[in-house]
């Protein structure tokens, strides 16, 4: 298996001038340390006004300078937010481009739909129209990757004229394609398009076993027809994370926090009323229990989402099971609500230094036996794609007046 950070970018109450400041920051330095201890990639997520859940509205922002901090791990977007009245196709198409040169073609490029009401109200987005916005949009940016120039595209969401995109990503056709999964359903839907599943619920090892079996039966049916232009078939699975030599020491470093994860998660997902500037999730949750009266709520022997709190070799156990259930990945969601930096960057250390090893040693050859196995049935999902399609080469920009604004002097001299 490889292994991901996962970022939301968590900040609860009470908030200080320098909180965001702070998260940000902290956060660069730990995907600049997960680099250099060997981690494989560095997820961020896109999410709009989910207060104190999630302050990383501008993932893009945060991996471009990433980019620059760091050199093998690869940097992911997950996901990055489709319907087009949040993000226009040709403007998702051009950043992803810019990730990728970069970060010299180390960019992976997670989808979604998006799934709150705070989110999709405030643009105008209906829930019913939300998949098939998706749709159109991950269709056109595919395009806009390969085409050159763009063909254009005529849909019930997405209209945009012939133009060439530009830059283009420096990974042929375009860089690793995933999208958002919470249930086994989704799993089958990425499947069918050819997509790396990024699963963001938390799945036991035997239930994990189910949905990977659907996903790849589905990648080995007719039914994939992928949605880019190359097929990445890879699921992962999402824990919490807290390492240290003593288990006691971890649960009190990781439970309570990693509770408010779950809680605030809930909360934005259908189980809250929001009031803008106003919750207090903490308080509105009931979380502000204290950190060894939340240890006694929690049982003995951790398990499913938990399963990654705790020693080394407890945390070892769990994954070989995730890993015999045939996950390729694991998203470690190391900083939920106010787990200090510190305890975050030792625990990466000692995770690094004492899980990773041997599943990476076992990684290759899986991964070498899995793309033989599926080559076959991957070529002949690509030749189900449609084609890259050519412009009229009669088409020609409309010419407009000269701007008033633009001193005619000034073409003179051009």
């Amino acid at each position: 298996m490889r292994f991901g950070l996962f970022y939301e970018l968590q900040l609860p109450r009470p908030w200080r001038p320098d909180s965001e400041l702070r998260i940000v920051h902290d956060t660069l330095t730990q995907i600049e340390l997960a680099d250099r201890l060997g981690f494989d990639y560095a997820w961020a997520v896109e999410h709009h006004f989910l207060e104190e859940y999630s302050h990383c509205s501008a993932p893009e922002v945060l991996l471009g300078a990433a980019s620059q901090r760091t050199e093998r791990i690869r940097l992911g977007h997950g996901i990055m937010v489709l319907p087009p009245g949040i993000n226009a196709p040709a403007r998702v198409a051009e950043r992803i481009g810019m990730l990728d040169l970069l970060c010299n073609g180390r960019a992976e490029f997670g989808t979604g739909e998006s799934s709150t009401e705070v989110e999709l109200g405030a643009f105008g987005i209906e829930m019913s129209a939300k998949r098939a916005q998706w749709r159109e949009s991950i269709d056109a940016v595919t395009r806009m990757f390969v085409e050159e120039p763009f063909a254009g595209y005529d849909g019930t969401y997405v209209q945009m004229p012939p133009r060439n995109i530009v830059p283009k990503p420096l990974q042929k056709p375009h860089p690793p394609m995933w999208t958002a999964c919470s249930k086994r359903e989704s799993l089958t839907h990425a499947a069918r398009h050819g997509l790396g599943a990024l699963t963001f619920s938390f799945v036991a090892p035997d239930e994990a076993e189910k949905w990977i079996g659907d996903y790849y039966a589905t990648i080995e049916s007719e039914e994939c027809v992928p949605a880019g232009y190359s097929v990445n078939p890879q699921v992962a699975m999402t824990l919490y994370l807290m390492c240290h030599e003593d288990e006691a020491t971890a649960r009190e470093r990781g439970l309570a926090d990693h509770r408010f994860f779950a809680r605030s998660l809930a909360y934005y997902w259908g189980l809250g009323s929001h009031v803008p500037g106003k919750s207090d999730l903490a308080r509105d949750l009931g979380l502000d229990t204290p950190r060894d009266q939340v240890d006694k709520e929690f049982p003995a022997v951790l398990e499913g989402a938990y399963s990654g709190i705790g020693t080394p070799e407890q945390i070892r156990r769990t994954l070989r099971e995730y890993e015999a259930a045939g996950v390729d990945q694991i998203l470690l969601v190391a900083q939920s609500g106010r787990i200090k930096h510190e305890h975050i960057c030792s625990s990466m250390e000692l995770f690094a230094r004492e899980v990773m090893p041997e599943f990476a040693e076992r990684h290759e050859s899986a991964e070498l036996a899995k793309a033989k196995r599926l080559a076959p049935a991957i070529e002949a999902a690509l030749a189900r794609r449609t084609a890259a399609l050519e412009v009229d080469p009669e088409y020609r920009v409309p010419r407009t007046a000269m701007p008033t604004a633009l001193p005619r002097s000034a073409v003179q001299k051009g």
